[in-house]
């Protein structure tokens, strides 16, 4: 049974976004999809068993992100949920890194929300609607080796944070959703020091939570309107003990992270 309300997801041509769309399908959803990867999208749209749009969008360009809210509107009418999910990685020391690196980061993962938000926010007070950041532990607490990453989580944590304050007299949900290692592509197509794709995971990808089990909490956390969603037992584990005992977390982080396959860290 459809239940008439329209889900955009952007990042949505692979990992937690494509398994989102999937699992907001099977759950009588409307939607759009938007990627840069737009042969993926209409793959991804044509296995979806509910009324779907595919939106080629490069979410770094405001006049993409404009383009995907108007579609929307054109073939729906209405927005009651976005998920600005795209989103990209890296792995290099800071003081190895190529500036331009960190640029890119914050223009998909920051400002790709942002112009997304600033467009959809409009349709979305009218159907007292939600509006999902994306996160990671890394907007909790910084991850050595991942500078551009973790700052790029930590400013969409506190844009939506500031617009939920903002807008407490409407009746419209804001959530920060923050996965622990989930499997995805992102390590793959993650960003080295001089800007090439590390082009293989470091990290055993099938000992993560899966992204369908991922979606699944995305769509139980929006159902339940709530303000913040930590995943995983040992991403909750970091956000509790950094309250408490932050230079503990660090020690602990980098010995984790060093004994990554070709880690930066010493």
């Amino acid at each position: 049974m459809l239940n008439n309300k329209v889900v955009i997801i952007t990042g949505a041509s692979s990992g937690i976004g494509k398994a989102a769309a999937q699992e907001f399908a099977e759950n009588g959803y409307s939607i759009v999809i938007a990627a840069r990867r737009v042969d993926k999208l209409i793959e991804l749209e044509k296995s979806l068993s509910c009324p779907a749009l595919s939106v080629e969008c490069d979410v770094t360009k405001e006049s993409d992100c404009e383009n995907l809210i108007q579609k929307t509107i054109e073939k729906f009418g209405r927005i009651d949920i976005l998920v600005n999910n795209a989103g990209i990685s890296m792995r290099a020391l800071f003081k190895d890194l190529d500036i331009n690196i960190i640029k890119q980061l914050m223009d998909v993962n920051f400002w790709g929300t942002v112009y997304c938000t600033k467009y959809a926010l409009p349709h979305i007070l009218k159907t007292n609607g939600s509006v999902v950041g994306v996160i990671s532990i890394a907007g909790y607490k910084g991850l050595p080796a991942r500078t551009g990453y973790s700052a790029s989580k930590f400013a969409v944590y506190g844009f939506i944070d500031t617009l939920r304050i903002e807008h407490l007299k409407d009746n419209i949900h804001f959530m920060i959703f923050a996965p622990g290692f989930t499997t995805s592509e992102i390590r793959e197509q993650a960003l080295i020091a001089d800007g090439s794709k590390q082009g293989e995971t470091p990290r055993k990808e099938d000992k993560m939570m899966s992204a369908r089990e991922c979606a699944k909490h995305l769509l139980k956390g929006i159902k339940k309107r709530k303000a913040e969603v930590i995943l995983t037992p040992v991403g909750k584990l970091i956000v509790i003990l950094n309250k408490f005992f932050p230079r503990l977390v660090d020690r602990l982080e980098y010995n984790y992270m060093k004994k990554e396959p070709n880690s930066p860290l010493k």
